[in-house]
């Protein structure tokens, strides 16, 4: 009762300095919104703890709830200047992912990876693309497209909608302290499924633009583009990845601000470079991990204090700055669609467990790890969007309908799954040996 009794005063004191301050008086800049999203965000996480949910779907909820289109506690602006945190935080996360992946320890299980992950990937899709298809003219994309453009515009659609979140899951495990078979499973598997549907939108872009009368030097431009900012990426976060396990090998002080100083380096230098932070920075920790693994807990208590403010400001501003207006107007379309691909992987995942081996208990719960949505797919749907104006604004209006749904949905899901493996707060735990 006491914390929840916390957050009713700042949410009351935040709404008495907003009444209460004189008419055209700016109360709304990066300093209140920061102050109040640390304190009142950080509390709500603790009580969703509590209540075995994620904390992160507190922080989420918190910022759906004191946003602009709910309790306008937080409004526009403010929610965008809570968002500069955003590159650090990407960063951060996928830092942590790669220090969890020991590809030593995850040599036995890559062609069970590659299997389930291959077969899930490919039936998820063809399910997708199929209902997509068959609904059509139901759907408020663009109903009146036939033949061509049809095929070309649905196969898009459906590599966004297919997409996966690595922040998201990520996320998750690292305020989950989550370790275990399940946890290495379900973050291999989601980055790498991410890659390959990053590679699949460039060729349905490609083919959109084919199509639609695009010509083939700007397929040409699109294509060296996204293979510069995958390739790139890993190359430059390697990079960096290898000074920083030099500095920890050499120095190892002040890890906490070194870290987060890296992280920024990966986000904004990287962003410069036309590289993808979440890439880069999921390559360096791989690299720290398994060419320089670090020794002792210096690091890991460093990643502790620097990630819980950096995790609470992305993803209360992340839920500050989830379009409710989108869920209203598409809302019975995105919600029809967020039923059938949940269905879609759920099926998926089972016969990709088949393939690849996998027991009955890990491959229940495997699928509850793959149904958040959140970065890579929005960035996918702007270029969407940005390309293709006409129809592109209004699947931008349904994919962040999609977001929204599986951004508050999928940390729940995948949080119950860890919890039912019994690998939350097992981060601390010596090293498990390699599953055979």
């Amino acid at each position: 009762m006491g914390r929840a009794a916390a957050v009713a005063l700042v949410f009351l004191v935040m709404v008495w300095v907003r009444r209460a301050a004189p008419e055209g008086a700016e109360t709304r800049g990066a300093a209140l919104a920061l102050g109040f999203a640390l304190i009142a965000a950080a509390v709500t996480g603790a009580l969703f703890e509590r209540a075995r949910l994620p904390r992160i779907s507190g922080y989420l909820l918190f910022g759906l709830a004191c946003g602009p289109y709910v309790a306008d506690l937080i409004s526009r602006p403010m929610a965008r200047s809570l968002q500069l945190v955003n590159g650090l935080a990407i960063a951060l996360i996928a830092f942590v992912a790669g220090l969890e992946m020991n590809l030593l320890r995850l040599r036995p299980q890559w062609r069970a990876i590659l299997r389930l992950g291959g077969v899930t990937l490919a039936f998820v899709y063809a399910v997708i693309f199929a209902v997509l298809w068959a609904a059509w003219p139901l759907l408020p994309i663009w109903p009146e497209a036939t033949g061509l453009p049809r095929l070309a515009v649905s196969a898009l659609a459906t590599t966004v909608v297919v997409s996966f979140s690595p922040t998201v899951t990520i996320a998750v495990i690292a305020e989950s302290r989550a370790r275990g078979r399940l946890t290495s499973l379900v973050l291999a598997l989601v980055v790498i499924t991410d890659l390959a549907l990053i590679l699949l939108f460039t060729l349905a872009m490609q083919f959109a633009r084919w199509a639609l009368g695009g010509t083939a030097a700007e397929e040409v431009a699109l294509g060296a583009r996204l293979a510069w900012e995958i390739l790139g990426s890993f190359a430059f976060g390697a990079i960096v990845g290898a000074a920083f396990a030099v500095y920890l090998r050499l120095v190892g002080r002040e890890l906490t601000v070194v870290l987060l100083a890296v992280c920024g380096l990966l986000s904004v230098l990287g962003d410069r470079l036309h590289f993808e932070p979440l890439l880069a920075a999921l390559a360096a920790g791989l690299v720290v991990e398994n060419v320089a693994p670090p020794s002792g807990d210096a690091l890991k208590d460093a990643v502790e204090r620097g990630a819980l403010p950096v995790l609470i400001l992305f993803f209360a501003a992340a839920g500050a700055s989830m379009h409710v207006d989108a869920l209203a107007t598409v809302g019975l379309v995105a919600l029809a669609v967020s039923a059938v691909r949940m269905a879609a992987v759920r099926a998926g995942v089972a016969l990709g467990s088949r393939a690849a081996g996998l027991s009955p208990p890990l491959s229940r719960l495997v699928w509850m790890g793959l149904v958040s949505q959140a970065g890579v797919t929005l960035g996918l749907t702007i270029l969407v969007a940005a390309e293709f104006a006409d129809w592109g604004a209004t699947l931008q209006t349904l994919m962040v309908a999609l977001i929204a749904l599986h951004e508050l949905i999928g940390p729940i899901l995948f949080r119950t799954a860890l919890a039912r493996a019994g690998e939350i707060g097992r981060m601390d735990a010596p090293e498990e040996a390699a599953p055979a």
